[in-house]
């Protein structure tokens, strides 16, 4: 027994001493530096129907991550600042993670802006994430000159932090059986992911604005939005993309699609990048009726879809792959019950962020990308998904 405790002090002793040892995001390989900043916006047209009060407008919280000029000397900007510390696993969890204050992150803290005109990619997060949680994906993208808006969704994400303060997630924002197949859940996601689609298209409206004044002026690319997301984040940035008119391009990561572009398909590019088990693009066994009818979903996107489609997956992935979660640190007791997949978790995002400005690239640019087509084999990880192939160009 003695030996039990004495090895299990030692154990937490050392998880102790790694979650406070500095961690660096994988870096951004684009040609840009990265700067960033942080807005909380509000939607004076449309109530939110999941604030506690009646009647309130929905309001947003939103990092922008932007190319940034090259003479910028600006303070390195933290992983998850003040409030944003909440995002932590709570109770015992959260001394297995992390410490925030010791990640390392790419991005300069509101440095002046690159010249030059950039599109638009709004991302959105998995359900109960949070837009910092994705600082990999984000830095990535902007260092190869894009404007990344990274919505955290009001009472969907365990923490939202607007200007006047924290918010947490409720029943009705984060619903607990999102993810049956059940009819009642469909419906009930379909509906969030309305919500979710609205915010993506107000929030790409709302960035095209900075064009007029600011150190945004003349800096946004207007005419070039594209959505990209995690998850349930995933299917919204579909949904946005179907009822946005200025949308060239969407791309979802390892979400299950919901809402009318289900039965109406996308006409615009579409990337579906999928973890090795994933319904999204037939990976997973389908031995239960909920993801079946997760496949029959992907398949009636597909089928109904008359733009290029490209569809991967990555062997070794799980489903948090698709977030920072991959390169943070987490002691075995909690990593272990977590869907992190086998591949390294910081190879996973850099295939992640190279295939998503290759895609990106080639539908907002018109800059052919032979990452796309596997020419050469970069990363012998990733695989033509069988649901779809590897169709359009």
């Amino acid at each position: 027994m003695l030996v039990v405790i004495l090895a299990s002090a030692l154990y937490l002793g050392l998880v102790a001493v790694r979650r406070a040892q500095p961690l660096t995001l994988p870096a951004p390989d684009g040609p840009y530096r990265v700067g960033r900043t942080e807005l909380t916006l509000t939607d004076k047209s449309r109530v939110d129907p999941l604030a506690p009060r009646p009647g309130t407008p929905r309001q947003l919280s939103v990092w922008l991550w932007y190319p940034a000029s090259r003479i910028a000397i600006n303070t390195r900007a933290p992983y998850a600042p003040g409030a944003w510390e909440g995002l932590h696993l709570d109770g015992v969890p959260g001394f297995f993670e992390g410490r925030f204050d010791v990640v390392r992150a790419h991005t300069l803290v509101d440095a002046p802006v690159a010249e030059g005109s950039f599109p638009v990619v709004v991302l959105e997060p998995g359900m109960g994430f949070a837009a910092p949680q994705y600082s990999a994906l984000a830095e990535g993208l902007a260092s190869h000159g894009y404007l990344v808006a990274g919505v955290t969704p009001t009472y969907s994400a365990n923490v939202t932090v607007l200007a006047s303060g924290p918010v947490r997630s409720t029943r009705a924002g984060n619903p607990p059986d999102l993810g049956e197949g059940s009819s009642q859940a469909v419906a009930e996601a379909g509906r969030l992911v309305d919500l979710w689609a609205a915010d993506a298209r107000f929030v790409a409206a709302s960035v095209a604005a900075l064009d007029r004044t600011g150190q945004f002026a003349d800096r946004v690319a207007k005419d070039r939005t594209t959505y990209v997301g995690h998850s349930f984040g995933g299917a919204a940035s579909l949904q946005a993309c179907y009822t946005d008119k200025h949308c060239v391009a969407a791309a979802d990561l390892d979400g299950i699609p919901y809402g009318s572009v289900v039965r109406s398909g996308l006409r615009a590019p579409m990337l579906l990048m999928g973890s090795e088990e994933s319904c999204l693009v037939g990976t997973c066994r389908a031995d239960s009726a909920d993801d079946r009818a997760h496949v029959a979903a992907s398949r009636s996107l597909l089928a109904a879809s008359t733009g290029p489609v490209r569809c991967y997956t990555i062997r070794g992935a799980r489903h948090l792959n698709f977030s920072d979660y991959g390169a943070l640190y987490l002691a075995k007791p909690v990593r272990s019950e977590m869907a992190l997949g086998e591949i390294d978790g910081a190879r996973a995002l850099r295939i992640q962020q190279d295939y998503l400005a290759a895609f990106l690239d080639q539908s907002t640019r018109r800059r052919p990308q032979p990452l796309l087509d596997d020419r050469p084999q970069r990363y012998p990880e990733v695989h033509a998904a069988p649901l779809c192939g590897v169709t359009g160009s």
